[in-house]
């Protein structure tokens, strides 16, 4: 009888972490191979990511890993390796070495938002705005919202590069991330 109970116990202990565990990826979205879980901050699942390796590593050159790990919250467009590839031939290079430390700043808080925008969020600005909306980054510049057909929504930086958002709403517990497919350029 106590072999019974005990297994009763172990089985629904299983059953109850098996439950626990399912409902805690539940949410889970993937993105470059990787699950990214809405428990963890925009870092620790960025650096999943095989889509995002470029970033990260701009990411950590520019120093901003501790800030994108605060509470925020924030919502990070994040360009996928793709899109680095696009720019012209030796500018992430570039941007990487340690004299251009300012200026790839610069770009990466172009990605940054502050506050939470997820796609129903971000839809609302742009009927409000007439089918545009304005959005200020944490570098202090301004990008624009447009839809372009339904269920997709573009992004015009301050150079009228446009991105289109191929994965949205992916959540973290300081913010969410929306995939882009081109870095965004500041003024």
């Amino acid at each position: 009888m106590k072999k019974l109970l005990s297994l009763a116990a172990v089985s629904g202990a299983l059953f109850f972490s098996a439950g626990g565990f399912a409902a805690q990826h539940a949410e889970s979205v993937m993105v470059g191979g990787a699950a990214m879980y809405p428990q963890k901050n925009i870092v620790e699942n960025a650096i999943n990511s095989k889509d995002h390796t470029t970033l990260v590593a701009a990411v950590k050159a520019a120093g901003l890993v501790d800030t994108l790990q605060t509470k925020g919250p924030f919502t990070v467009f994040a360009p996928t390796n793709a899109a680095f590839a696009k720019l012209p031939a030796g500018t992430v290079d570039d941007l990487l070495k340690p004299e251009n430390k300012a200026k790839l700043t610069s770009v990466l808080t172009y990605h940054v938002v502050p506050g939470k925008f997820e796609m129903s969020a971000l839809e609302q600005k742009i009927k409000q705005g007439g089918g545009r909306a304005e959005l200020k980054t944490v570098n202090g510049q301004s990008l624009w919202i447009m839809r372009n057909g339904p269920h997709n929504i573009q992004l015009k930086d301050a150079q009228g590069n446009v991105a289109n958002i191929s994965t949205y709403d992916v959540n973290q517990k300081n913010g969410v991330i929306d995939v882009i497919d081109t870095v965004l350029m500041p003024k």
